[in-house]
């Protein structure tokens, strides 16, 4: 299958802050996961493709249109929810139904219903009275109600506790289950990543350091715990991508994969040096995060 979302040199400035030159691509019938710490530019990424932005430059494509934005058939093909439930507090669930019935032709009205039953939001309740989990499961129903190509979601476990995540992601792998839908979401919690996404995208100051599957993670970055003798070696200099002094020595992110850092390490001597691939919270915690 082809994107379903291809992004080319898409820059945003802002006096403080700018992201730039984001190149990536979202292969249909994936979820890709866009991890960075807070402010890395995560959330004007999202805006930026559901068109809430207008971006400075570069081009973006939507199942194969790059006009998406202006085409009402294509924002039909979007599902989308942020980090906080945007419906008014006064609603109920079955209230939002009506309301988002008249928004899409495409609504389904018994599949929101059954969504919604499943979630248990149809007892009456008004969306003041919910937990942070039900109202995001109350967006993520209405969201999936008009059976989107394509879910976008702005940190949709952030703050939920460990049951109410794990539900939410067994949601959207069904989602994308048949190979006819993907996900594109952001997330700072890694695991959830580490769960259910086949391609991984890492933002940091607004700049996107890497975008690719992944399985292939594992053999693109190590992570060496060893002396600061071997941490300074020239040939560890030159793949080194972050770097944290420790009580006992250093802690590397290399660019490598760990059976080349191995055989670098057999000829170092140091028989304390640990070399292993590197989790994605490792990536993010080091990634340029010091200078040797």
């Amino acid at each position: 299958m082809g994107n379903i979302l291809a992004v080319s040199g898409l820059t945003k400035q802002y006096p403080n802050f700018a992201l730039r030159d984001i190149t990536m691509n979202l292969p249909g019938g994936t979820i890709m996961g866009v991890v960075g710490e807070n402010g890395a530019g995560k959330t004007t990424l999202m805006k930026l493709i559901l068109g809430i932005l207008n971006p400075d430059s570069g081009e973006i494509e939507l199942f194969g249109n790059n006009r998406a934005m202006k085409s009402a058939n294509v924002r039909e093909q979007l599902g989308f929810v942020f980090d906080e439930c945007r419906f008014h507090s006064c609603l109920t669930a079955k209230d939002v139904g009506n309301i988002m019935k008249g928004l899409y032709t495409t609504w389904d009205s018994e599949y929101f219903k059954k969504l919604c039953t499943l979630f248990f939001l149809l007892d009456g309740k008004k969306i003041k009275d919910y937990s942070k989990g039900m109202k995001m499961k109350l967006s993520i129903a209405a969201a999936l109600a008009h059976h989107p190509k394509l879910l976008m979601l702005d940190e949709p476990t952030s703050g939920l506790d460990p049951v109410a995540r794990d539900e939410l992601l067994e949601i959207f792998q069904d989602f994308v289950s048949d190979e006819e839908h993907s996900i594109f979401f952001s997330s700072h919690i890694t695991s959830d990543l580490e769960k259910i996404a086949d391609y991984v995208a890492f933002l940091k100051n607004g700049k996107l350091c890497f975008s690719m599957e992944k399985e292939a993670l594992r053999d693109t970055f190590t992570l060496l715990q060893c002396s600061e003798n071997t941490a300074h070696m020239d040939r560890l200099k030159n793949i080194t991508a972050g770097f944290r002094q420790k009580k006992f020595g250093c802690e590397l992110l290399l660019k490598a994969s760990p059976s080349e850092i191995h055989r670098i390490l057999m000829a170092t001597g140091d028989a304390s040096a640990v070399a292993e691939s590197a989790s994605l919270e490792d990536i993010m915690l080091l990634y340029q995060g010091g200078q040797l």
